[in-house]
């Protein structure tokens, strides 16, 4: 019967990669080197194997995108996009997914890609290919949410790390500046959130700030949350 014909379509992952750079959150972006949308921004991401499941799709295009073979990231599916128009090759279903992971050198283009870098979120909204847009609007307010109610900001930094480094975390995420001593306060009080090192970081100027660890809890109890 007309409009009853199955779909013929390809799975794609595509990768939403955050990372906290130069006090602003940012997310690696490629520049496309082949049709369709030759030359504009874009998410990376590529099309899975067909000896591969989703995840392993998405943990190999991580992997090819930073350049790191031994990739230490937050990696979670978001919702699943496939609008019937949303690629002009074809019909195309993506399974996107959020990655968090430390400051990283700068980035190589993959085989598809004429150039990649990091971008800042606010100036990568609104000039992403396909419907990359509404990805990373998605991948954006959900690492925001994680942020209140899981200890999940500590994948933003390196293993060791200030409270003033984990500070810079929520406020270059949230997108507002925190009271210091607050923010402390609920930090160290949280049992589980972070560990005392037991060393410092001494700076040129000023008072030698104490080392952290992950404390190794998941949860936030009770939660940190941002104004609204």
């Amino acid at each position: 019967m007309p409009g009853r014909e199955h779909a013929s379509l390809r799975l794609a992952v595509d990768l939403a990669i955050l990372t906290v750079r130069e006090n602003s959150l940012q997310v690696l972006t490629i520049t496309r080197a082949n049709e369709p949308f030759r030359g504009r921004p874009a998410l990376p991401g590529g099309f899975v194997r067909t000896d591969e499941d989703i995840k392993t799709a998405a943990e190999r295009e991580l992997r090819e995108e930073t350049g790191l073979d031994n990739v230490s990231a937050h990696l979670e599916q978001l919702s699943v996009y496939g609008e019937p128009a949303r690629d002009p090759r074809g019909r195309v279903v993506s399974v996107p997914y959020l990655a968090i992971m430390p400051d990283l050198p700068a980035p190589r283009a993959g085989s598809d890609a004429s150039a990649a870098a990091w971008t800042p979120v606010d100036k990568a909204r609104g000039t992403l290919a396909f419907d990359h847009d509404e990805i990373l609007d998605e991948a954006v307010e959900r690492a925001r949410g994680l942020l209140e109610f899981t200890t999940l900001a500590t994948a933003f930094c390196d293993p060791i790390f200030t409270i003033g480094d984990l500070r810079a975390v929520y406020e270059a995420v949230w997108g507002e500046a925190l009271d210091p001593r607050n923010f402390n306060r609920k930090v160290v009080n949280t049992d589980g959130f972070v560990e005392d090192t037991g060393d410092k970081r001494v700076p040129p100027v000023g008072r030698p700030a104490t080392l952290y660890r992950s404390g190794g809890q998941t949860a936030l109890n009770p939660p940190i949350l941002r104004g609204r």
